[in-house]
């Protein structure tokens, strides 16, 4: 579940939409927030190339991990916009500390795909199926 905001009422409850990013699916960075040891635990295995889906209710867009990195908390470049669709999600690290963590996590992904079989809209990625 994605709520708009990034405070921490909404985190406690959801992912967070950091407010004036992108929306899945179109040129832009859609920059999500989310707690490590709720929703964005599983990014604790995430790698390269894997498979990021979001579902939006309407159609469904399919990304792929380009990059991870540990960045400090004050290195908000990460939420820039792009010029491509991407998505870029962040959480606290290290996955397993014990209170408030000194670093983010932070998962670069670009949009490959939707359910409707579209490309991309920069037309440098793969087809439905692939």
């Amino acid at each position: 579940m994605v709520a708009e905001g990034t405070t921490e009422e909404v985190l406690q409850h959801a992912v967070g939409h950091l407010m004036g990013s992108a929306v899945p699916g179109i040129r832009g960075n859609v920059v999500l927030a989310g707690h490590r040891d709720s929703f964005f635990r599983p990014l604790e295995r995430v790698r390269i190339g894997d498979r990021v889906e979001f579902d939006d209710g309407r159609s469904r867009h399919i990304y792929r991990v380009e990059s991870t990195q540990v960045v400090a908390p004050e290195q908000i470049e990460v939420a820039r916009p792009t010029a491509n669709p991407s998505l870029t999600l962040i959480t606290c690290y290290p996955f397993r500390y014990v209170g408030p963590a000194p670093e983010r996590f932070i998962v670069r992904a670009r949009l490959i795909d939707d359910q409707l079989g579209r490309e991309s809209q920069d037309g440098s990625d793969i087809p439905a199926g692939g």
